[in-house]
């Protein structure tokens, strides 16, 4: 078999980021036709098939190793060329894609991307995802790192427990009186509307377990937006499951009520990242671990 050739490769990682063969062909400053014919002889070489030809185009099962390769090659390749030519000249802006749960994102994800060196020229391309379905981009190569709720190592990754992020039940002090006068029951629990991030989104499903001892099915608003999700519960539409550093502030001023006080639902989290000796993934993991000490549980 012929060696695997860095140009085929970063034309693969383009077509799956982009979506499709015109949109890599845009981004890479070449034909459709030459993109093709690159993806064409990757797989020739490879012997199977590595894009499922979709929209989005997507990495197949034998695509995925080599889709993260070429990410590791960019990376790396990029990080050697600024330090051959020194500090001065720079070797061009590094993009690090990562994939971080919907609350992490709305609360202390953004402190540590602010805790970086000035000097690193870095673009985060941020992706969002369930905590339980974070790894799933990094397992196929699409990101660098993930924060997620997965302990085992993902297959050529290194993993590192950040803490536990602490959600409170919530909801406005009309809401409790009206539809829990008597507590958590779980007759109350079952029939009260709850606001939930997505289909993805079992936290309140988990804490209901806890509480009432038995899976229930209670009446559902999907709001896709944390702001939107603790507005939603603020305006009395429903009660969730809100991260401590959002629903203190609520708390403090009155505008909501802790349903169930001294009980919580703690959700481990993890930061899983590639095996690479890279400063730019080494300089990310520090700042990750300094913010997640002072954050979460």
């Amino acid at each position: 078999m012929n060696g695997l050739d860095s140009t085929q490769l970063r034309t693969l990682a383009a077509v799956v980021a982009e979506g499709s063969f015109d949109a890599a062909a845009r981004l890479l400053h070449v034909t459709p036709s030459a993109v093709s014919q690159r993806i064409k002889a990757l797989e020739e070489t490879v012997g199977q098939v590595l894009v499922r030809r979709a929209r989005p185009c997507v990495a197949t099962d034998a695509g995925r190793p080599l889709l993260r390769l070429a990410g590791q090659l960019t990376l790396l390749e990029r990080e050697a060329l600024a330090d051959a030519r020194g500090p001065l000249a720079g070797g061009g802006r590094v993009r690090v894609a990562v994939v971080v749960n919907a609350d992490s994102l709305a609360t202390w994800f953004p402190a540590a991307l602010a805790r970086l060196p000035e000097l690193a020229e870095l673009s985060f391309d941020l992706r969002q995802d369930d905590q339980d379905h974070t790894a799933e981009l990094l397992r196929d190569g699409s990101v660098t790192a993930a924060v997620t709720a997965q302990r085992e190592a993902v297959q050529g990754c290194r993993v590192l427990r950040l803490g536990a992020m602490r959600y409170r039940a919530l909801a406005t002090p009309e809401f409790a009186s009206a539809h829990f006068v008597g507590g958590l029951t779980a007759s109350a629990l079952a029939v009260t509307p709850l606001i939930v991030f997505d289909r993805k989104d079992r936290v309140q499903h988990r804490f209901i377990r806890a509480v009432a001892g038995r899976p229930l099915d209670p009446p559902l608003h999907y709001v896709p937006s944390v702001p939107a999700v603790s507005e939603a519960v603020r305006l009395g539409l429903g009660w969730s499951m809100v991260p401590e550093q959002i629903a203190e502030a609520d708390l403090a001023a009155g505008r909501c009520v802790d349903l169930a006080p001294g009980r919580y639902l703690d959700v481990p989290l993890y930061w899983q990242h590639w095996r690479l000796e890279s400063d730019v993934l080494n300089a990310l993991t520090a700042a990750v671990r300094a913010v997640t000490a002072e954050s979460l549980r």
